[in-house]
């Protein structure tokens, strides 16, 4: 097991690319790694993830209590805790703002269509939280049903937590959240998608299990019949979380297609 020397210097690293890649803005988001059964170490709150220092990190119990540090603890403590406690196998945990998937999530829309394969095996489904104000236990609660059968979350209006065995799978699955995202935002401006069948659904449930880095019982997402892609089935885009958002996003694509920029709304 590293020593807490190297979990503060994993931290400084992971929270740098988090900021190099965008997935962060100024102070937001925040990363946690949990040291043993009683003790969390975490990012401080107000503090870019971009400057952050070794010394910077605090340590909490599992109630959010400061144990040491010389910085405040986050706010959003509360939801690191929530995850710990109900996942026993899970020992990091990163929360972030990537834009195309807090995009979604924003938009009321899950990422939950099985279509590209490897996002399958290694996450299974990326579930849409009902929104909770950060730092409440509004938060908390929308969560609750959720992370124990998931390793990664939309919430509403918010942002994407991530979280698994170490630090850098958690990251790794944050990547992998922003870049199916981006992924599905195309085909969404394409107006179609083409998701898997069943029983390619079904293969990969083997595949999964052998999936270097995946250890999650995360549920896969629904199957679109039997036959899939290979069979020429195409799929309208359909807006999801009873919103028009999938419309939204073809629309701006047709705007996009014939003048070449993106609408603004002043």
């Amino acid at each position: 097991m590293p020593s807490q020397r190297q979990y503060r210097h994993e931290m400084v690293f992971f929270g740098n690319l988090l900021h190099q890649r965008n997935y962060v803005a100024a102070m937001d988001g925040n990363l946690s790694v949990r040291l043993d059964g009683d003790r969390i170490l975490a990012t401080p709150t107000s503090m870019s993830k971009g400057m952050l220092r070794p010394s910077d990190m605090v340590i909490v119990d599992l109630e959010g209590h400061l144990l040491s540090g010389r910085h405040d603890v986050s706010s959003e403590i509360a939801m690191h805790l929530l995850i710990y406690r109900l996942r026993p196998d899970i020992r990091g945990i990163v929360h972030a703002h990537p834009p195309t998937a807090t995009g979604f999530a924003a938009a009321g829309m899950a990422l939950s269509q099985p279509l590209v394969c490897e996002v399958v095996m290694g996450l299974g489904s990326i579930p849409l939280a009902e929104y909770g104000t950060p730092g409440t236990q509004e938060l908390t609660q929308a969560l609750e049903p959720l992370v124990p059968q998931y390793d990664a979350i939309l919430m509403s209006n918010h942002g994407v937590v991530t979280y698994a065995d170490t630090l850098h799978h958690a990251y790794m699955k944050m990547e992998t959240v922003e870049h199916f995202a981006q992924i599905s935002l195309v085909t969404h401006l394409l107006g179609q998608q083409q998701p898997l069948g069943q029983e390619q659904v079904e293969k990969l449930i083997v595949a999964r299990s052998r999936y270097q880095g995946s250890h999650s019982a995360a549920p896969l997402p629904a199957s679109c019949g039997s036959s899939g892609n290979h069979r020429g089935t195409r799929h309208p885009v359909a807006a999801s979380g009873g919103n028009d958002g999938a419309s939204s996003l073809r629309r701006a694509g047709s705007r996009l297609e014939r003048t070449g920029s993106m609408p603004v709304k002043n």
